[in-house]
């Protein structure tokens, strides 16, 4: 066996005092220190810094693209005294008169050689008159200069300065000032010509086209979304349009009145465009354009600005119009003044958009299962969070969409049978007598206001509190055979003078053809907003006539796609809006609505003062229907009208008052005013002329029974008469929610109700006292 010898490892080490320690650990603790801390946090803040880390990589991409930007100078500086010599070249051999003159040798035109030739030597002549004129101007002024020069140097040599007037002294100073100047200056002034013909050189050779995206685009993470005005005039050079491309071919440069720079989630920019070139040839070609700047037609908004000539471009970032709104931000907490406006949507640019409902009436539509409904509870549910504000809601049509909304609704009808558009119809009635009542009340406050203001409508006593209407399926009412004519008038008066009274009407329908939106009411309307549409018509019928014209477009939006997405004017200062629509879910298995309202409810509770039956304001009566004058009205300045024709067009203009009627009831009428029975072709007809006639007489004789002096005109309420019997009876329809304990004339319940069917007393409390 082996013996093996044991080797001990041996370890190299050295012995340290305290003095060699002690300097490393003092370091050491120093390093560890809270002032070290302090300052290695600082530096780290200061370069991590957006600005500097911006400055930091915009100057190494440009340290790297070093030799590139030096070549691009020196091509820019050869280019500039190219075009210098090439301008030059021009200007001493009459180039462009030459070239004119040759043209008419070769087409034989002798009057236009001789023109030619003729502008030649007159700009000859008056180039040397110019120069003789400068060098004789130059030697003038540099001899009295000289002479003045001289003279100072004289005077200073004969004369103390201290002895001198003050003004004089002030003339010394200024001249040693500049001596002074042009010492310093002398030895520079080569350097800085050269440098400033190298400038001059430079900045000739550019680039014309605009843009100078090269310097800063590398910054940018949204490498894909950047939009400058080189990208904009190529897109905009290749649309096809001869005028522009006319101009661009000849070296025109498009002017930027507002230079591409970011706006929210995209791009905007302004160009006034060449002659014979308007903004509409452009949004006709808006998806070419979108293509040509490498995006979707949604995300291109070229609309017409303050001029024809005038382009507004919006461009959004990639993507950014894709995703959802968010939450709404009154969801969990939170209130609203309805004179402020209600949370609606982001724009196109991701600004939260706040509804003007005071002073705005709304109408919403779209193809159906777009969001057009779900804009209607949100601006109703807005306006539930503020104490102060009175619902009616009408839904033509069998939906539950408002049902939640029901405890807060002083008026809430549902359904498909004739008593729901009966019951609206005698609601906008009611309105336009509110209307009357609120425009008496405002004629009697200090200062006659023109019209209602936060401070009026938080005083119950007078009844001037936000009332707001929807209609949901307007088109429904508006096409009723029986109710739709009146509907409409109604809705048209309440737009054009209700606003000011703090009443408002939101419409909403997925119909908007000019057959079931009367035109008065899209050109009266303050918000439009729809949603994807089939055509222009539908567009213009929503957002305005030539809307699709100018760009404003919501055949853009794609059906599901798009779904929350929609155009809107009026809601904001810019011409349109795009806005993506907050989304409070009322769904199978998700309910939002309701939490909002018991807190709208709380919140009501809380704030609103019972009123008193002494402060309750007198209600205007109505005025009893001028039966003449609307026959005269139906007549429409025909000669003769037959009594069937006659009857027919009363009962459309106000079927209310006059379907219940026959030949007799007309016949009575003629009586009483002493209109004649006439015959035509066999017929029996009522003449224009007779009618006139009567109306005529009837006003000289009341103004003869009128006493003498100035006792003012009481105001005249637009209110007709209350509905016939027949259309009391109302066997079906549904009357949910508030609604059901709500009387049918509310405006008319005495000193025991609120008013005008408004707020009810605080003892009812929530629920269906409201």
């Amino acid at each position: 066996m082996t013996r093996r010898e044991l080797v001990r490892k041996v370890f190299d080490a050295e012995i340290v005092d305290e003095e060699t320690v002690a300097p490393q650990c003092k370091e050491a603790t120093a390093e560890r220190s809270p002032a070290a801390r302090v300052i290695r946090s600082a530096v780290r803040a200061v370069a991590s810094h957006e600005a500097v880390v911006r400055a930091r990589s915009v100057l190494a991409y440009r340290l790297r693209k070093a030799p590139r930007d030096l070549g691009r100078l020196v091509w820019f500086l050869v280019r500039g005294v190219g075009r210098w010599s090439g301008k030059a070249w021009r200007w001493a051999s009459y180039a462009d008169l030459r070239a004119d003159a040759r043209a008419a040798r070769l087409s034989g035109d002798a009057d236009a050689r001789r023109t030619a030739q003729e502008l030649i030597r007159a700009d000859a002549r008056a180039r040397w008159a110019k120069l003789g004129i400068f060098l004789r101007r130059t030697v003038i002024t540099a001899a009295v200069v000289i002479v003045l020069l001289v003279l100072l140097a004289l005077l200073d040599l004969v004369a103390d300065r201290a002895e001198m007037p003050g003004w004089l002294r002030a003339v010394y100073e200024v001249r040693d000032a500049i001596a002074a100047g042009v010492g310093v200056v002398r030895a520079w002034l080569p350097w800085l010509a050269v440098v400033g013909v190298i400038g001059a050189a430079l900045w000739e050779g550019r680039d014309r086209s605009p843009g100078a995206g090269w310097l800063t685009r590398p910054d940018r993470d949204d490498a894909d979304s950047w939009v400058d005005e080189r990208m904009v005039s190529r897109a905009l050079a290749h649309l096809g349009i001869a005028p522009l491309n006319a101009f661009l071919k000849n070296g025109g440069e498009l002017v930027y009145t507002v230079a591409a720079r970011k706006d929210g989630d995209g791009t905007y920019a302004q160009v006034r465009l060449p002659l014979g070139v308007t903004a509409a040839m452009v949004t006709d070609r808006r998806k070419v354009l979108a293509a040509n700047l490498g995006r979707a037609a949604l995300e291109t908004w070229p609309t017409t600005g303050e001029e024809d000539g005038v382009l507004d471009l919006w461009v959004a970032d990639k993507g950014t119009l894709s995703g959802g709104a968010g939450d709404w931000p009154l969801l969990h907490d939170g209130f609203v003044d309805v004179f402020d406006g209600v949370p609606f949507g982001l724009s196109q640019r991701g600004l939260v958009i706040n509804a003007p409902l005071f002073e705005s009436n709304w109408l919403v539509g779209g193809r159906p299962g777009q969001g057009k409904t779900n804009v209607l509870r949100v601006l109703m549910l807005g306006a539930a969070l503020d104490p102060t504000a009175e619902l009616w809601a009408y839904v033509m049509g069998e939906s539950p969409d408002f049902e939640p909304l029901a405890p807060r609704l002083s008026r809430y009808r549902v359904g498909m049978d004739d008593s729901v558009p009966a019951d609206a119809v005698r609601a906008l009635e009611e309105l336009l007598k509110e209307m009357e009542r609120r425009g008496t009340v405002l004629g009697e406050q200090p200062g006659q206001p023109p019209k209602v203001s936060r401070r009026l409508a938080d005083k119950p006593g007078l009844g001037l509190h936000p009332l707001i209407m929807s209609i949901d399926e307007c088109h429904e009412l508006f096409q009723h055979p029986r109710y739709g004519k009146q509907a409409a008038d109604l809705a048209v008066r309440l737009i054009k003078r209700g606003r000011k009274y703090g009443i408002i009407l939101l419409l909403a329908t997925q119909s908007p053809t000019k057959d079931s939106i009367p035109k008065e009411i899209t050109r009266n309307i303050s918000c439009g907003v729809a949603f994807a549409v089939a055509d222009h018509v539908a567009n213009d019928g929503l957002l305005g006539a030539g809307k699709y014209r100018a760009g404003v477009r919501a055949t853009e939006l794609r059906m599901k796609t798009d779904r929350g997405t929609c155009v809107a004017v009026g809601v904001s200062d810019n011409a349109f809006e795009l806005i993506r629509t907050f989304y409070v879910p009322f769904e199978d298995g998700a309910d939002m609505v309701t939490p909002v309202v018991t807190r709208a409810m709380a919140h009501r509770a809380e704030h609103r003062p019972a009123l008193s039956t002494h402060d309750i304001p007198r209600e205007i009566e109505a005025a009893p229907v001028d039966h003449l004058a609307d026959i005269d009205r139906v007549i429409g300045g025909e000669p003769r009208v037959r009594t069937q024709t006659v009857l027919a067009r009363l009962a459309g203009h106000n079927p209310t008052e006059y379907e219940p009627w026959t030949a007799r009831d007309l016949r009575s009428v003629l009586d009483e005013h002493g209109v004649p029975p006439r015959k035509s072709d066999g017929a029996m007809v009522v003449r224009a002329d007779d009618v006139a006639e009567a109306i005529t007489r009837r006003t000289d004789r009341d103004e003869a029974r009128e006493p003498s002096g100035n006792q003012g005109v009481s105001p005249v309420p637009s209110l007709p008469p209350a509905p016939s019997p027949d259309q009391g009876e109302q066997s079906t329809g549904r009357r949910t929610g508030a609604a059901c304990d709500t009387p049918e004339h509310p405006l008319e319940q005495g000193s025991a109700d609120t008013v005008s069917g408004s707020l009810p007393d605080m003892d009812g409390g929530g629920g269906h006292g409201d």
